[in-house]
């Protein structure tokens, strides 16, 4: 299955100690970056969960964020902690020993200070199992939208191939006869000026050019490319690299078939498959 890396998912959870929330955002990445935005009590739970993600996903910017609100009772209530307190009291004495007119702490500054009020929390041992659970199944739904992304896309670059394998399937057989019309006006263009279409040399210079604006061998690599894009698309799994590659395979030939071309079918041609194939990277772009 192709899976797209745009997806949402957000799951909550109730537990005695409160309200677990969890939502997981991804769009396009050419890595996997994971950014975690998480309550400091949760942090020690970051490389777990890190871990988690990136044995489920392969590509994709995941933004995952978590939020615990805690009921009514479960964390007692505040106190001072009187050690830092008298920590900040001494070095307070310190620096206006050295610098008399450095203000002094308000209280506001006081108790904004790191760690100065202690609480008991609720352990994040008792948070655990339930945060991981949580993720468990928040990732399984951002999975599911994402493979339902991906076979919309899916079904969109197939239907795009197939309007590339019908411009490149229309064009195969025509090419005998486009030859012959370009040889048969540059015979023409010979004669009015004079020169013999006999002569080895006028010969020889006519077979080569005719060879460089063959685009057969063009048309059939193209047909490759289309072929390969259609398995890996069916095989599915993560092939977004792949297709990519592809994709430059794709272009590649596209531009060669423009500059090789001596008819004007063929030009016109070639700009719609460059535009199809200008489209299709557009859209593999966010495949995983």
């Amino acid at each position: 299955m192709i899976t797209s890396m745009t997806g949402y998912a957000a799951i909550s959870k109730e537990i005695p100690q409160g309200s677990l929330a969890l939502e997981l955002r991804s769009v396009n990445n050419r890595y996997l970056d994971l950014l975690f935005r998480l309550p400091d009590e949760f942090r020690p739970l970051e490389p777990e969960m890190r871990e988690l993600l990136g044995t489920r996903l392969a590509r994709g910017k995941i933004d995952c964020r978590l939020t615990f609100t805690a009921y009514p009772g479960a964390i007692q209530q505040q106190r001072l902690n009187n050690t830092l307190l008298h920590e900040l009291r001494d070095l307070s004495h310190e620096i206006k020993s050295v610098f008399p007119n450095a203000g002094d702490l308000t209280l506001a500054d006081i108790l904004r200070w790191p760690g100065i009020l202690d609480s008991d929390r609720v352990s994040i041992n008792e948070l655990h199992a339930p945060c991981m659970e949580l993720l468990q199944a928040t990732l399984h739904e951002l999975i599911a939208t994402r493979e339902r992304e991906g076979e919309k896309l899916k079904h969109l670059l197939l239907e795009r191939l197939h309007r590339l394998r019908q411009l490149v399937q229309d064009l195969q057989p025509r090419l005998p006869a486009m030859l012959t019309g370009f040889q048969e006006r540059l015979l023409n263009r010979l004669q009015a000026a004079g020169l013999d279409e006999r002569d080895e040399r006028i010969r020889q210079e006519f077979t080569l050019f005719a060879n460089k604006i063959d685009v057969d061998e063009e048309l059939s690599r193209l047909q490759s490319h289309l072929d390969e894009v259609e398995r890996t698309l069916q095989k599915g799994g993560v092939a977004g690299k792949r297709l990519d590659f592809l994709m430059q395979e794709l272009n590649r030939e596209a531009n060669t078939l423009a500059s090789k071309s001596v008819d004007s079918e063929i030009t016109q041609a070639s700009v719609k498959i460059k535009v199809l194939i200008e489209q299709l990277r557009e859209q593999i772009q966010n495949i995983e």
